[in-house]
């Protein structure tokens, strides 16, 4: 049972409706994806340690975590935002060469879900569509293991391993290429003791390339692995399957079905201080969202510039969307839940702020979900922009109710 439901009434919460700015976490994966972390246990752990207050599960097309999230927050006095995350297609801008939020394929669109309904309970259509977009994503895994598996025999590997191997040490019910990479990776260093052994392996393994990455760096040796075999022109890469990719306005209406907001996230600027086409121009960008109904942006701060990333902000917050920051923890790099920016740059009191009011918002959401009532989207799909005020002051109480108890 969703632990919203025994929170009082709108007017009782809104007498302790003050904004204190609580630290928070908006988006994180976990194990039931592909994650950092080894439990959902240790996050709640880390956010207690670090004192953050809220923090948000977004795994990729599941929610399979959502109950063992849901029960370790509440456990540790930590405010759960049920989120998902989903791989769309803009067929205009893959037409057209243009890159969206991924910056090596042109029209490829992360989109994600945010204050999700729970526990999750989509009709019978969406629940099928969910099914299959893992089905399909689990196949194009399988696929690539068998492929990774014949690559080894023919480089006299003396090991290999099987998908469901995969599978049941290092994930859940979702399998992802990370989870291979980091299966390859952990089968070089026990089969072999020396770092020259390990190397020598490894260099048959890219081809008799070169190691790029540090041995003990485990975050890019998985990359590196998962850059040279299990993407295009690697001996282990399988192309995606159309049926993994809907049409954005297609995820929307899942989001929607399954009570959450849509939220387009943004990837921003790299490490040279450059956007992909379609988010270069911050207004443009602005206005092409709320023409396709779209209210909600989240961005993972830690990989963009302070200074850029304020001015972005700004743009959006002041037409009034929903924003909230994050960290990912979607690599092996286990780093802190505190949300900075590149170089370890702290977020300033302004962006703290906001990433709190898109939080109060989701939160608000979640609450008036839960206790039956429409939130922050109506039931056409359309976010209440006017009332954001209203759903940022009733947010703000929600979490105050939250953690004084």
């Amino acid at each position: 049972m969703n632990f919203l439901t025994a929170f009082p009434d709108e007017e009782t919460l809104l007498k302790n409706a003050s904004r204190k700015v609580y630290d928070l976490n908006g988006h994180i994966h976990t194990p039931f994806s592909f994650s950092a972390f080894d439990s959902i246990p240790q996050i709640f752990a880390m956010a207690k340690e670090e004192n953050i207050r809220a923090v948000g599960i977004n795994d990729f097309i599941v929610t399979d975590g959502h109950k063992p999230f849901h029960d370790a927050a509440v456990g540790s006095n930590v405010f759960p935002l049920f989120n998902i995350e989903f791989m769309g297609l803009l067929k205009e801008e893959q037409a057209n060469g243009i890159r969206v939020n991924d910056p090596n394929n042109p029209g490829r669109t992360y989109f994600s879900g945010k204050g999700l309904d729970f526990p999750s309970n989509p009709d019978a259509s969406t629940a099928e569509l969910l099914k299959s977009v893992k089905d399909e994503s689990n196949k194009q895994t399988e696929q690539m293991v068998e492929k990774l598996n014949a690559f080894m025999k023919e480089i006299d590997a003396p090991f290999g391993f099987s998908y469901q191997e995969i599978k049941d040490k290092y994930a859940e019910d979702l399998v992802r290429e990370r989870h291979i990479a980091k299966a390859l990776r952990e089968m070089v260093f026990a089969t072999f003791e020396s770092d020259q052994g390990r190397r020598d392996m490894l260099v048959k393994i890219f081809y008799g390339k070169p190691v790029e990455s540090p041995l003990d760096d485990t975050n890019s040796l998985d990359n590196e692995i998962r850059g040279k075999l299990l993407k295009s022109g690697g001996k282990a890469f399988v192309p995606e399957s159309d049926a993994a990719f809907w049409e954005i306005s297609k995820v929307m209406d899942v989001i929607i079905n399954m009570g959450g907001i849509p939220c387009y996230p943004v990837l921003l600027d790299d490490k040279n201080g450059n956007c992909t086409e379609f988010e270069g121009d911050f207004e443009k960008l602005r206005d092409t969202l709320k023409a396709k109904n779209i209210f909600s942006i989240e961005l993972i701060p830690g990989r963009n510039d302070l200074h850029i990333l304020k001015k972005f902000v700004q743009v959006f917050h002041e037409d009034g969307f929903v924003i909230t920051l994050g960290t990912e923890h979607n690599t092996p790099e286990l780093i802190p839940l505190k949300v900075d920016t590149r170089g370890h740059i702290d977020l300033d009191d302004d962006l703290k702020e906001i990433s709190y009011l898109g939080a109060c918002v989701i939160a608000a959401h979640q609450y008036l979900r839960a206790k039956g009532e429409e939130g922050y989207i109506d039931a056409k799909g359309n976010a209440k922009r006017d009332q954001i005020e209203d759903f940022r002051t009733l947010g703000a109480a929600v979490f105050n109710h939250y953690f004084s108890n």
